[in-house]
């Protein structure tokens, strides 16, 4: 199965990633959040819930934002891990990921 992850910052500003199958062979659900919360720390982002628990798809979005555009623009190894990790973690084969309204969808 093919997966297609979209990050957006805007409307004309939109960045997709198809990681395959083989790339995402190597990587399970569990290694998949561990990267995403390794990525979320080490960006310094900020819980966007006031009690301050983390959840997945703020994790996500969270990581985007603090990584900023520039990190996708290149389309290199971040942001292929990044599209990797989302994939695993969602199971889902098409996912936008749209920073600038705080959406995964």
């Amino acid at each position: 199965m093919s997966h297609v992850v979209t990050v957006s910052f805007d409307r004309d500003r939109e960045y997709e990633i198809m990681p395959h199958d083989g790339d995402m062979q190597g990587m399970d659900k569990d290694q998949a959040r561990a990267w995403l919360a390794r990525e979320f720390e080490e960006l310094e982002c900020v819980p966007s819930n006031p009690v301050g628990k983390i959840l997945l798809l703020d994790m996500i979005l969270n990581v985007a934002k603090y990584a900023g555009e520039e990190c996708f623009e290149n389309g290199g190894e971040w942001a292929r891990s990044y599209a990797i990790a989302v994939a695993v973690t969602l199971q889902r084969p098409a996912i936008r990921v749209d920073v600038a309204n705080f959406v995964v969808g």
